[in-house]
């Protein structure tokens, strides 16, 4: 058997025996390296390792973990339904539409889908439940709209991909990852407020709506964190790495002086937390760092970019047989995996076609984000259902219809690219 297949045949079985990603991602480099280098060049892997997290732009990362953390510690999420309640008002779907609107906010303060899912779910299920909804419909809706975290900016998942594919600003991607996220929202509020109307969900007769302007006042600490950042990151006055240093301490005074719901005892417990978290995901792109230097010396990136590429010469079939193939990745791995197992193969395949990478990038991250609340894996429906305390198979209709859904918004994106890339454009940054 040939080293190519080596690597990737003992990464699959490893998988398949239950083995965790980074294990399985470090081990099959190793066996690759023993394959088709020598047992010498095993010595090479302390050195991978360290390579695989020795990068600047990932200290971002546990940062913004933990501005997601303290915000929702802070009750943020309660004072953002409350604001979303007063705005919509009591109708059929009201409390659906506030679910979307509110992880769509929480997604500019956490990165990460889980933590929106966990958020949003705690706080609105309870309401949704009382109000009529099927709580399988419930948890489903939560976990497809937090997946737009992953869009967002901040974004962990863009944080990465700028890693890896080098010569992409960061801030081109934020910005280009806004508009599609909005977009991938907005059409999960349509089927939500028209199954709510058939079913009769949430009669408007005898709900309460809360007032506009103290709910305003309440939202408003947390309507301004997403726009402390963004705004930062376009004035140029600190760097993406920075805006999570800044998330930190604006969430930390936010909770401590305005919102009154976060303790000075609770933040060591907070940092522990992100900190576990944390280490998950860089012990994944450590050892990834062992996985993708066995693939690039032994060829077998590039032999599957050419095999890729050979398949059609025609860049949309090509295109859309990527995207199929990142959304099944997407139903059993997390998006940090599959960015790290994936993009060296398609690095090449998108220099052949020509794709804009920061669009591309974005189309990989609607891909992922509908992965993640797409059955076996899912892991926002996962946290949801945890949460509405139901089995994970009770969502899988619910779960089929919102990722036709989000699929029609991906193909939108896929044709008219300029919804990504018009806002980098104007705001001055490199997206070609």
């Amino acid at each position: 058997m040939s080293p190519d297949l080596w690597l990737i045949a003992s990464f699959l079985v490893l998988l398949l025996l239950g083995v965790p990603v980074a294990f399985a991602l470090g081990l099959s480099g190793a066996i690759g390296i023993i394959a088709g280098l020598s047992p010498d060049m095993l010595a090479t892997l302390g050195t991978n390792t360290y390579n695989g997290v020795a990068k600047y732009p990932l200290i971002a990362i546990p940062l913004f973990i933990l501005t997601g953390l303290v915000f929702e510690k802070a009750g943020v999420a309660l004072r953002l339904v409350r604001f979303a309640q007063a705005m919509i008002g009591p109708r059929h779907g009201g409390l659906a539409m506030v679910a979307v609107l509110v992880c769509l906010i929480m997604g500019g303060m956490s990165g990460s889908g889980p933590a929106d899912a966990a958020a949003v779910a705690m706080v609105m299920l309870p309401s949704m439940t009382k109000a009529g909804y099927p709580k399988p419909f419930s948890a489903t809706l939560i976990a497809a709209s937090a997946s737009t975290a992953i869009l967002i900016p901040p974004s962990i998942a863009l944080i990465l991909y700028s890693i890896v594919v080098p010569g992409v600003d960061l801030r081109a991607l934020f910005a280009a990852g806004l508009f599609p996220g909005i977009v991938a929202g907005i059409v999960l509020l349509l089927p939500a407020w028209l199954l709510s109307r058939r079913y009769g969900w949430e009669a408007p007769e005898g709900t309460e709506r809360p007032p506009l302007w103290p709910s305003f006042k309440q939202a408003l600490p947390a309507l301004f964190a997403p726009i402390l950042i963004l705004g930062g990151l376009r004035s140029g006055l600190f760097t993406p790495t920075e805006a999570a240093v800044v998330g930190v301490a604006y969430g930390v005074l936010v909770g401590l002086f305005v919102t009154r719901e976060l303790q000075w005892s609770n933040l060591w417990r907070l940092c522990g937390e992100a900190a576990v978290i944390s280490g998950v995901v860089m012990l994944i792109i450590a050892l990834a760092g062992i996985f993708a230097w066995a693939g690039t010396m032994l060829g077998t990136f590039r032999h599957m970019a050419e095999w890729l590429i050979s398949l059609s010469d025609n860049g949309t079939v090509l295109l859309v047989l990527v995207m199929i193939a990142v959304l099944l990745a997407g139903m059993l791995l997390d998006a940090i995996s599959i960015y790290l197992i994936l993009m060296p193969i398609l690095i090449p395949v998108m220099q052949h076609f020509g794709w804009n990478p920061v669009w591309f990038g974005i189309l990989l991250a609607m891909n992922i984000a509908i992965g993640q609340f797409t059955p076996p894996v899912a892991i926002n429906l996962m946290v949801t259902t945890e949460v509405a305390k139901i089995r994970l198979e009770q969502t899988i209709g619910w779960a089929l219809l919102f990722v036709l859904v989000m699929g029609c918004a991906l193909v939108l994106v896929a044709v008219f690219p300029e919804i990504a890339l018009w806002l980098p454009r104007v705001l001055g940054y490199t997206v070609d």
